[in-house]
């Protein structure tokens, strides 16, 4: 997996702000073995996000300002300050560590993904709409997303959710609100997943592939064949990416299932 070097990075952006650039500085990513490295992950809502290629261009200072600018980079800077406080040297984040021009990296990387968020020190959830941690509803603040914050209505946050064994909450203002073992009860109610895979992740609790599906029915992704894709990990599947397939997408995935599982949950779906 690609990795942001904090140091490098957070040397590269201090550089930036100062106006005394080092063109020598180390690459900003490395490829590294998820097995054996301490790294953190930025769970968040895409929104105006720095890419594959302008992450690398950081190092030959391509179009610094006009980056820096975005709410994307913020979110890299915030994390990587977090991570640096918390003792790591390493960060993933989906929008940035991933070179979706190459078809081969994007498939092996969403194949991989699930694993990757289990395998890390701490995840950083970033709720870009909230101030404290709600525990009720409120469908005037959250009117397009049931109520709730609206990481808690996409596809891919699902596994992001459920895969960590440290997920720490962080407000828009990037304060601390808690963590995932803290707001269990009141995370069930938002998500219907029981505590006790909240706590334990799926080790000790194999959910039947009709109740995963439960928990994926109301999440939104902005490709549809994204709706498949997010859940390959939660259900223990592989498969290629074929972006362009629509609705086909989850037809695979079902196949997939029933080739690996004896689970006859999935016909009610």
């Amino acid at each position: 997996m690609h990795l942001i070097d904090i140091n490098v990075f957070l040397e590269r952006e201090r550089q930036i702000h100062e106006g005394t650039v080092d063109y020598n500085v180390r690459s900003v990513l490395k490829t590294l073995d998820d097995t054996v490295t301490d790294y953190a992950i930025l769970s968040h809502r895409w929104n105006d996000e720095v890419d594959y290629l302008e992450i690398t261009g950081l190092t030959k200072m391509e179009n610094p300002d006009d980056i820096r600018e975005r709410s994307g980079y913020q979110k890299i800077v915030k994390s990587c300050q977090k991570a640096k406080n918390d003792g790591l040297e390493w960060l993933w984040v989906d929008t940035c560590c991933i070179d979706k021009r190459n078809s081969t990296e994007l498939s092996e990387a969403l194949n991989s993904m699930y694993r990757w968020y289990e395998n890390l020190k701490r995840c950083y959830a970033y709720l870009h709409d909230v101030d404290t941690f709600p525990t009720t509803p409120d469908n005037e603040t959250f009117a397009g997303s049931e109520g709730w914050p609206e990481w808690f209505s996409r596809g891919w946050t699902l596994q992001e959710l459920i895969a960590p064994a440290d997920l720490q909450f962080f407000n828009k203002d990037w304060h601390f609100i808690g963590d995932k073992r803290s707001f269990a009860s009141t995370l069930e109610k938002i998500t219907r997943i029981p505590s006790v895979v909240l706590e334990e992740g799926l080790v000790s609790y194999r959910p039947s592939v009709a109740q995963v599906m439960s928990w994926a029915a109301d999440r939104r992704t902005t490709r549809v064949e994204d709706r498949a894709y997010s859940l390959m990990g939660l259900l223990d599947v592989n498969m290629p990416m074929l972006y362009g397939e629509g609705k086909k997408a989850f037809l695979r995935l079902q196949h997939e299932v029933i080739r690996k599982s004896n689970d006859q949950t999935i016909f009610a779906w």
